[in-house]
């Protein structure tokens, strides 16, 4: 079995795909089934492995994350697990900073082997140009939230918050995290595809003008977007791992939008 196995993975030319997803919000305080939905997430990687050449997280994974010098939350093991397993077979991992999960330091570098980013970056892939980032904080006037994710950025404040003792730091968070939208979720929510009332959109359709990029893919939103900009660029918005169990999937050039159904 080993060797069969083995072979599978030595088989560069199989794993040619490139997977995102984004906003799992695991260990979510405001939800009943993280280890249901952790397993589900297994599962699906397990199934894209033999395919995958990349995976890209794009923010959200966790509902929080926080670094103290030898202290990580609690968790996650069959998770990191995979992850561990893909990355040791040559699987790149790509993590991105999300607005729950922005407090990743060195732990998923070095310990793991994720790559971890912490803005939007373009990368060229399959000969497409693409610009991944969360997509949170793009609307240069909403100088509440900027304000808000400048301060968890800023390294005065990050220290402060490392001397809570880790049992109430999380506390906190999870206090926050049961008052978020996560608690009262809006089955009506939905994109709008009006620059004006989406960010995201109003983003793209600027950046665009001026850069190249064939697609933009975002998570943040919690909704599950494949939207034509002109003719060779798109916004893709990943959607989520609590009702939808959507992904992206670049194939020879291709991005596709998917859902993994629940059982």
């Amino acid at each position: 079995m080993r060797e069969v196995r083995n072979e599978l993975f030595d088989s560069v030319e199989k794993r040619d795909k490139i997977y995102f997803i984004s906003d799992v919000h695991l260990g979510a305080s405001a939800l009943k089934n993280n280890k249901e939905r952790e397993r589900h997430l297994v599962q699906w990687l397990k199934e894209i492995e033999p395919t995958t050449a990349e995976l890209f997280l794009v923010g959200d994974i966790f509902d929080f994350w926080y670094e103290y010098h030898a202290v990580v939350p609690k968790g996650f093991t069959r998770f990191f697990g995979q992850l561990s397993h893909m990355i040791d077979h040559g699987i790149k991992v790509k993590f991105f900073t999300g607005n729950h999960d922005v407090w990743a330091y060195n732990y998923l570098q070095e310990e793991i082997g994720i790559e971890v980013f912490r803005k939007p970056e373009i990368f060229e892939r399959q000969g497409k140009k693409l610009y991944v980032g969360h997509g949170d904080g793009l609307n240069p006037k909403d100088k509440g939230y900027l304000l808000l994710k400048k301060v968890f950025n800023n390294k005065v404040a990050q220290f402060l918050f490392s001397c809570i003792h880790p049992d109430i730091a999380f506390y906190i968070a999870n206090k926050w995290s049961r008052h978020s939208r996560l608690s009262h979720p809006d089955e009506s929510a939905q994109f709008i595809a009006t620059p004006n009332r989406e960010e995201q959109l109003q983003f793209a359709i600027e950046h665009v003008k001026t850069t190249p990029i064939n697609y933009y893919i975002f998570g943040h939103r919690h909704v599950y977007v494949d939207y034509s900009l002109n003719d060779t660029a798109r916004l893709v918005i990943l959607g989520e791992w609590i009702q939808t169990f959507s992904y992206a999937v670049l194939s020879e050039g291709e991005l596709s939008l998917n859902k993994y159904p629940m059982e």
